[in-house]
This record gives structure tokens, C-alpha cells and sequence, in this order.
């Protein structure tokens, strides 16, 4: 008997933990970034269609489609952040609450593709007080935001050696190897002041009060161990060889 109610715990628990998984997922806002990538791959797409033959063109669309589906992206990022991240409650508690709703809200808002145009040449400087500027510090020691706007990069400007690697295998490798110089100078390219001010820009809307409690989340052991199993999950949605 005893095994028996054991057994039915477990049944009940299991569905209820992916749920969690799924949940939080949802309430950081991944769907609205992925569908935000997706309107970024189709342009992408676009840009290749003049400057490459049809038939690797038409490759390069296919593959990139069939890779960035909507359900294969959700697929891998949600199936990293399980293995990643052992607890959710912390991070899920903090995304439903009034400040990680506006943070959501923020980052969401800050990758729509009219909000990136607008800010294609360059962001303004923003002027902050102490507190903002010591929170933006502390947020962006943790946060990975290099690495998740590098692997993004990547993701679209690797669309044509990725199709190119397909149709003459013997160049995956030097494809691959110039990819990864890449994403390390992208990552280089933004220096602390760029990044402290890009974050200042995109948490502008929440008040001082609103990005001490960001920051004290992000910089806790569970903020610190989400954001990383975040960075994990993105580079699986992406299908980036990246560690």
C-alpha cells in the first residue's frame, strides 16, 4: 500500500514539475523573444536573397526554417532548462511578481524589431543617479547579456555558412572555426560602459526602488544559477555548438 501511494505522488508530481518548467518559461517572456527572433531571422533571410544563388538561397531558408521552427527552438530551450535548472520556484516567484513582470515587459519591448531600428545608430547616453548606476553594476556582472547578444548574432549570420557547410561539407569546419572568432568579438566589441548603459536604457521604466530588488534577485545563488541555466537554454534554442 505504502508503495502503491508512493508511486501515485510521484505520477501526480511529475506533471506538475514540467509545468513549473513550462510556466516559468512563459512568465520570463521566452515566447515573445523567440517570436522577436524569428521576425529578426526573416529578415535576415531577406537580406541574403539578392547577393546568393537561388538553389543556396533556397538551402539557406529551409534549413533556417527547419532549425528556428518555433516548436524546435521551444523544444531545446526548454528541455536544457530542465537539466540547468534544479529548482524553479525562486525564479518563477520573482518573474510573476510586480517587478519581474516589468522587467520582463522591459527586455520583451526592448527586442521588437521597431524598438531595434530605432536604436540602430546607437543608444543615447543615460544619465543616472548613484543608486541606479551601482545597481546597473551589479545586474550586469550577472546577467550574460554579451554572451545572449552574441549567440544571437551568430545564430543570423552564421544562416549562410551553416547552408553553405551543407552543400560542400569539406568548409564546415573553417565555417565553424570563423564563427566562433566572431562571437568572441562581438562579446569583446561591448566594454562595460556600453553595457551598463544599454541595460540603464532597456530597465529605464523601473524606478530605483524596482532595479534594487532586480538586482538583488539576479545577484542571489537562484538568480545567479537561473541566469545561467538561461544562457544554456538560449544557446540549446539556438542549436549553438557554444559551451
Amino acid at each position: 500500500m505504502r508503495v502503491f501511494i508512493a508511486g501515485l505522488l510521484l505520477a501526480i508530481g511529475l506533471p506538475a514539475l514540467a509545468d513549473n518548467y513550462q510556466t516559468l518559461y512563459q512568465t520570463a517572456g521566452w515566447p515573445e523573444q523567440r517570436s522577436h527572433f524569428r521576425d529578426a531571422l526573416q529578415a535576415a533571410q531577406q537580406r541574403y536573397q539578392n547577393s546568393l544563388p537561388p538553389a543556396l538561397y533556397q538551402t539557406l531558408v529551409d534549413n533556417s526554417n527547419r532549425r528556428f521552427s518555433a516548436e524546435a527552438i521551444d523544444q531545446r530551450a526548454i528541455g536544457q532548462l530542465r537539466q540547468a535548472l534544479p529548482e524553479t520556484n525562486p525564479a518563477l516567484q520573482f518573474f510573476q511578481s510586480s517587478v519581474g513582470k516589468k522587467v520582463v515587459a522591459a527586455e520583451v519591448s526592448a527586442t521588437r524589431s521597431d524598438q531595434i531600428a530605432r536604436s540602430a545608430g546607437g543608444l543615447p547616453k543615460i544619465q543616472a543617479n548613484a543608486t541606479r548606476q551601482a545597481q546597473i553594476k551589479r545586474i550586469a556582472a550577472v546577467i550574460p547579456a554579451r554572451e545572449a547578444g552574441a549567440e544571437v548574432s551568430m545564430a543570423l549570420a552564421g544562416l549562410a555558412a551553416d547552408s553553405l557547410s551543407q552543400m560542400l561539407p569539406g568548409l564546415m569546419g573553417q565555417a565553424q572555426g570563423m564563427i566562433g572568432q566572431q562571437r568572441e568579438r562581438i562579446m569583446q566589441q561591448m566594454n562595460n560602459g556600453d553595457l551598463e548603459n544599454t541595460l540603464l536604457y532597456v530597465y529605464r521604466t523601473l524606478t530605483d526602488a524596482e532595479l534594487t530588488q532586480f538586482a538583488d534577485f539576479a545577484s542571489s545563488p537562484e538568480g545567479t544559477r537561473y541566469y545561467q541555466a538561461a544562457l544554456a537554454a538560449l544557446r540549446a534554442g539556438l542549436g549553438s555548438d557554444s559551451n
